[in-house]
């Protein structure tokens, strides 16, 4: 992983910055301008103070109204707040309680992984995910072109992860980068997940809510596979998904590589 990559965010988890990669015609990504994040709610002034001092302008929240109202976001000074729920409620369980997953995960090991699959299905299908995705396309084409934009969810690795992989290829840097970089979750988050799977296992639960747990907390090349293949399938490229399905034009495309590109 890209040392610097990863923001120093001492309050937060999974501040990353998407600046650097590079384009299939040769072009990067700008440093300091487009930040995919976890949850803002527990950010201190000092990590506020650094967003800030980025520039970042827009605040977008991915996550469930309920997700929203319960760990409403720390707003950075700079920064204009606007909600984008991919869905109404938080499909992903990355806000659910370790009782909630235990009530409904502890029987079968492979029900986080389905679970999982089918939530990126939705998230290239419903409705209310494409509506959120058009917006998010929307605010990023109408932001100050020197700004930064943070995009986040709860965990930021789901419904941020699928607006990462649509803004990158939008961007036209190539599937497997764009993938690579949805995986980078993984590695930024292993001591979590380590310690969260140990603590269970010594408190004697089942296995199967260990593997569950595990599923659930982590991002897959099957996940995001999912959705790609259901991209690839019903439109033919995630470039003409974006055109097609999203409304993204041609001209907006090249509107967002102007802008975030050098």
């Amino acid at each position: 992983m890209t040392t610097n990559r990863l923001l120093p965010i001492k309050n937060g988890r999974n501040f990353r910055d998407l600046g650097g990669y590079r384009t299939v015609d040769g072009h990067t990504v700008k440093w300091h301008r487009l930040i995919r994040s976890g949850h803002l709610n527990t950010l201190d002034q000092p990590d506020l103070d650094l967003l800030a001092s980025l520039n970042i302008t827009l605040d977008v929240d991915f996550r469930a109204p309920g997700e929203i109202k319960a760990q409403p976001d720390h707003v950075p000074v700079t920064a204009t707040y606007h909600q984008l729920s991919v869905f109404q409620t938080d499909r992903t369980d990355a806000s659910h309680s370790q009782e909630e997953i235990e009530a409904e995960f502890s029987d079968d090991p492979q029900a986080g992984y389905h679970h999982m699959l089918q939530v990126y299905r939705e998230m290239v299908t419903a409705s209310k995910a494409k509506a959120a995705y058009q917006y998010f396309f929307d605010l990023l084409l109408d932001s100050d072109p020197e700004s930064a934009v943070l995009f986040h969810c709860t965990a930021g690795k789901d419904r941020t992860g699928m607006g990462a992989i649509l803004l990158l290829s939008a961007l036209n840097v190539d599937r497997q980068t764009s993938i690579n970089d949805y995986l980078l979750t993984n590695q930024v988050n292993q001591a979590l997940l380590d310690g969260v799977v140990k603590k269970i296992t010594q408190a004697g639960k089942s296995p199967a809510f260990a593997q569950n747990t595990l599923s659930l907390m982590s991002v897959s090349p099957d996940y995001i596979g999912t959705a790609l293949q259901i991209i690839d399938h019903d439109y033919g490229s995630i470039r003409h998904y974006l055109r097609a399905y999203l409304g993204i034009t041609p001209q907006n495309m090249r509107d967002l590589q102007k802008r975030y590109l050098d």
